[in-house]
């Protein structure tokens, strides 16, 4: 799995013209999956994600998690996050997981996440969507599964 995490002060996904997703203070994550994830990756990633410390404390030190802060999440499936860019000038996204796979990795993920007994939104899955945010600080961070080792 990979993730791109955005810490912002607000963010929201809309389908349609429809806003489905909307938070304020916490992370827009973009999350991708590939067929050899597991529920070891996918189990990585909550735990990762609900307790990296990227909120400033009283001091100013990135040394507080979304737990810390009661902050929420936006989760946005995004397989382009596999795109490989080696060849031509056209990206190939065959590394990433067939629809069917990631789409009960990216649930299981949003439900994940919840347990932690944190609020969280998300995209609909394979639409066609629209993602507004206001990044805070800015703070981008990448996470990926298969790089932990």
């Amino acid at each position: 799995m990979r993730a791109v995490i955005q810490r912002v002060t607000q963010a929201s996904v809309a389908v349609d013209d429809h806003i489905i997703g909307s938070i304020q203070d916490g992370f827009l994550v973009l999350l991708g999956v590939a067929d050899e994830d597991t529920e070891d990756d996918l189990n990585y990633m909550v735990k990762k994600i609900t307790q990296i410390r990227i909120f400033e404390d009283e001091q100013g030190k990135m040394n507080l998690s979304l737990k810390d802060t009661g902050g929420s999440l936006l989760i946005i499936s995004q397989f382009t996050l596999f795109a490989s860019t080696r060849k031509g000038n056209r990206p190939s996204f065959t590394e990433a997981g067939s629809p069917e796979f990631s789409k009960e990795m990216y649930l299981k993920f949003i439900d994940a996440c919840r347990a932690q007994g944190i609020h969280t939104e998300e995209g609909e899955f394979g639409a066609h969507m629209v993602v507004s945010l206001v990044n805070n600080g800015p703070v981008t961070i990448t996470i990926d599964s298969h790089q932990r080792h």
